[in-house]
């Protein structure tokens, strides 16, 4: 039986999950976490052989507390849960040591083949093999390359996404619009950002974000 620890900062999806599972005799959850220090703590309790896993969660995003695993010695076998799948995510998912990327809203049969595939080592991304994965290693290894000017490292993709389109110029009401979120969740990621990067003022943070843009090349 695979042991588990789920982590998701939402209550009723970790519920829902947590029903979905239920029964398949090959899986058990062991524990859940419902933040990134909830994560770290819960890991080293009870040591599962698969942690299930959100991306983004307060107190810390999940590759990044799974960094913080690694680096005291360990080597969790993850597989990362997440409402986007794109190559950014999946290349966040493969620097952080993580096996796999799902969404959110994938079937029980590909969630349970998913699981069993991680817990034995190997890489599961919907629909991607290893090559595909490996042109996206390098892609956007290039693309870090050209950051090297930058302190970003702590940004999220999404995160990042959003000062990619701040570069741009655009608004808060624009950038939710393209989006399909809500204008309060780029105030909370530009807010965010600012935190990060230590960036005090707003004049500060748009000459930051279009310079950045630049360096890109995007």
């Amino acid at each position: 039986m695979i042991r588990i620890l789920f982590a998701d900062d939402h209550k009723l999806f970790r519920e829902g999950i947590v029903s979905l599972l239920d029964g398949d005799d090959r899986l058990c959850i062991v524990a859940e976490a419902e933040n990134g220090k909830d994560l770290l703590n819960k890991y080293f309790e009870v040591k599962p052989e698969v942690v299930l896993c959100d991306i983004s969660m307060p107190m810390g995003s999940g590759p990044e507390i799974i960094k913080k695993i690694r680096n005291k010695g360990e080597e969790p076998k993850v597989l990362f849960l997440s409402m986007h799948t794109g190559e950014e995510y999946i290349y966040y998912t493969l620097k952080s040591g993580g096996l796999g990327l799902i969404s959110k809203s994938v079937m029980k049969g590909e969630l349970v083949n998913a699981i069993i595939q991680v817990s034995k080592g190997r890489n599961y991304f919907t629909n991607q093999d290893e090559e595909t994965l490996k042109a996206i290693v390098d892609k956007y290894s290039l693309i870090e390359k050209k950051q090297d000017d930058f302190f970003i490292d702590p940004l999220t993709p999404k995160e990042l996404e959003v000062l990619e389109l701040v570069g741009e110029g655009l608004t808060s009401n624009e950038i939710a619009d393209k989006l399909e979120v809500s204008k309060r969740t780029i105030d909370a990621h530009r807010a965010k950002i600012m935190e990060k990067l230590n960036l005090k003022t707003l004049p500060a943070f748009i000459k930051y974000a279009v310079e950045y843009k630049q360096k890109m090349g995007y």
